[in-house]
């Protein structure tokens, strides 16, 4: 079929438009993070400049908190990740293999879930968590990322499991396996690209998360988004230059993750898209 030039072309200046939309801010960001205040600021934007180093040392020297933050974020990414895979993939296979009302129900509540505002359920928690005595703890932060996180995990996982023919499990059974070692040593390994796409969508998430580590979190387990917010709020003033190095440093990482990883991100957001 011939196609329409015309559309071609709209096609390509609106892909155009919301690729400048989406990158020009993390550019500026980033090239401005090499830049001295007066660079920064200048009026018409300057693209020729001298580039520097200063903001990432001033970043060094003074905020050695935000370094501290960033091995907390590591610790509860990893750990919030881990949790979430596991408990979305045994979910996502109960769901698919089973029938029941009850199963029914709750799948309608894995989607309701979703659409609560996370600042609905924290707040109420924030009692519960310092009764226990886990307030400022990587502990809560892996279990409410990983919880919030559950709900979404297992509805793609199920729809990975979904694509695996029962009759896999069957032959199973028949050669002696339990419900436990199909799981494992069957389904799992098969839908191991939906595993994956469940721990990009968790990386990104938990890296990010302000609204848990700000309510839970004072000193010790303080991850990097807090301390950049710290430095909007400095009494001083902003140091608008140290400010994009330290975006830049806790942008990176995801960053080159989420490329890395784009082709599991496009598979879970178009997880059963394609199923009958």
């Amino acid at each position: 079929m011939r196609r329409n030039p015309l559309l071609m072309a709209l096609k390509g200046i609106a892909i155009l438009v919301v690729l400048a939309w989406s990158l020009i801010p993390i550019a500026m960001i980033m090239v401005s993070s090499f830049k001295t205040d007066r660079d920064i600021f200048a009026v018409p934007p300057r693209l020729a400049f001298q580039p520097t180093w200063t903001n990432y040392v001033a970043l060094w020297e003074r905020w050695g908190d935000f370094f501290h933050g960033l091995l907390n974020s590591l610790i509860v990414t990893a750990g919030a990740t881990i949790v979430a895979v596991l408990a979305s993939a045994v979910a996502g296979y109960a769901y698919s293999r089973f029938r029941h009302k009850v199963l029914a129900g709750s799948a309608f509540f894995l989607i309701f879930i979703r659409l609560i505002p996370p600042i609905v359920i924290t707040l109420p928690l924030f009692p519960a968590v310092n009764w226990l005595g886990l307030n400022d703890t990587h502990f809560i932060l892996i279990i409410l990322y990983a919880t919030f996180f559950v709900s979404l995990g297992t509805l793609v996982m199920r729809t990975f499991i979904d694509q695996i023919p029962k009759e896999v499990d069957e032959a199973a059974h028949l050669d002696g396996a339990s419900r436990l070692q199909v799981l494992y040593k069957l389904i799992l390994p098969l839908s191991a690209q939906g595993m994956v796409a469940v721990a990009v969508f968790v990386i990104v998430y938990a890296w990010n998360e302000f609204l848990f580590a700000f309510i839970f979190t004072t000193t010790r387990a303080k991850t990097a988004p807090l301390v950049l917010s710290e430095m909007i709020g400095a009494v001083e003033g902003v140091e608008w230059g140290v400010l994009f190095a330290a975006s830049t440093v806790q942008l990176l990482p995801v960053l080159i993750f989420v490329v890395l990883a784009q082709k599991h991100l496009v598979a879970g957001l178009t997880a059963g898209s394609t199923k009958g």
